[in-house]
């Protein structure tokens, strides 16, 4: 395999988190694929991912090769889609879905930053909490959660990640005893997101090893701002990103508990995702830039590193 080819590969292997998906988007066998990452770490003289029979993780130096890679292949693309006649300037309605509660604070500065540099692309946003197809629904691109994504063909680019703590009341806990190890969350009642959208448990990190504890719950929703406000009636525990409750753990209306042990994934990972990556374009290609630019210059809250 080529050298080009193989930092696609690798680029695919880590957005889509499967070495077999990859090669499938690819139309490359396994064997291909094992062969071309072998050669890639053999020419780098670095290890790019841990592996195991259930998992991988990147190594620090496949993170630092992999921001490097994307501009490079992105750089290419574009000086293929120009010399192709699709180098115009970007035109034309953008159809763009986004996580309604994650994005809201800092889409309306992104888009008005996107506007005035491209102001011949019309935008159509849709903000919503739910699943989306992007190609069956229509949209160019998404700002989204993982667990949005109805089809594992999107190609994703990490934007935020926002660290989610355990909190709730002193009311709550003056009615019920404090949970001081994950096995007392048994006798808890959560205010969560439905079932239909995670599976109704807590994953904790314990003796390295993952222990799924299962939760009961009374209200969900799939909003995370409008179960803070129920945590704060009192009438539960939540998972819930920090930036969302560090107001009120500062003032005391919201307490952190189990601290002292580490939740498995324990970052909500906000995405732009889109489906293809050659010959986009312009204006898909123009947002993708945009917004990589926009959360590496800091202006996107808790941006990505």
């Amino acid at each position: 395999m080529e050298y080009i080819e193989s930092l696609r590969l690798f680029r695919t292997i880590v957005e889509v988190k499967h070495f077999r998906r990859a090669g499938e988007m690819m139309d490359l066998s396994p064997s291909v694929v094992s062969r071309a990452i072998a050669s890639l770490e053999e020419r780098l003289g670095a290890r790019l991912f841990h592996r195991s029979t259930r998992q991988f993780s990147l190594t620090e130096a496949a993170e630092r090769f992999y921001d490097g890679c994307c501009r490079i292949l992105d750089d290419l693309d574009c000086l293929e889609a120009s010399a192709a006649g699709h180098g115009r300037l970007p035109a034309g309605v953008l159809r763009l879905v986004a996580h309604a509660t994650t994005a809201l604070t800092w889409l309306a500065p992104l888009i008005a930053s996107f506007k005035r540099k491209h102001p011949n692309v019309t935008l159509d946003i849709t903000l919503t909490e739910r699943p989306v197809d992007l190609t069956a629904d229509g949209y160019d691109l998404g700002i989204v959660l993982p667990f949005m994504l109805a089809t594992d063909l999107a190609v994703t680019r990490l934007l935020q990640r926002l660290p989610l703590v355990i909190v709730t009341t002193e009311a709550y806990l003056g009615r019920r005893p404090r949970p001081r190890h994950p096995a007392d969350l048994a006798d808890h009642v959560f205010v969560t997101v439905p079932p239909s959208m995670h599976k109704p448990c807590v994953t904790f990190r314990m003796d390295q090893e993952n222990i799924a504890v299962p939760i009961s719950y009374e209200i969900a929703s799939n909003n995370p701002i409008f179960n803070r406000d129920i945590v704060l009636e009192g009438f539960g525990i939540g998972l819930l990103p920090i930036a969302l409750v560090e107001q009120d753990i500062k003032a005391g209306r919201l307490v952190r508990l189990l601290e002292d042990f580490e939740i498995a994934d324990n970052v909500a990972e906000v995405r732009l995702a889109y489906i293809g990556r050659a010959l986009l374009p312009a204006k898909v290609r123009a947002f993708i830039d945009h917004t990589a630019e926009f959360f590496e210059q800091g202006m996107g809250p808790c941006a990505a590193d």
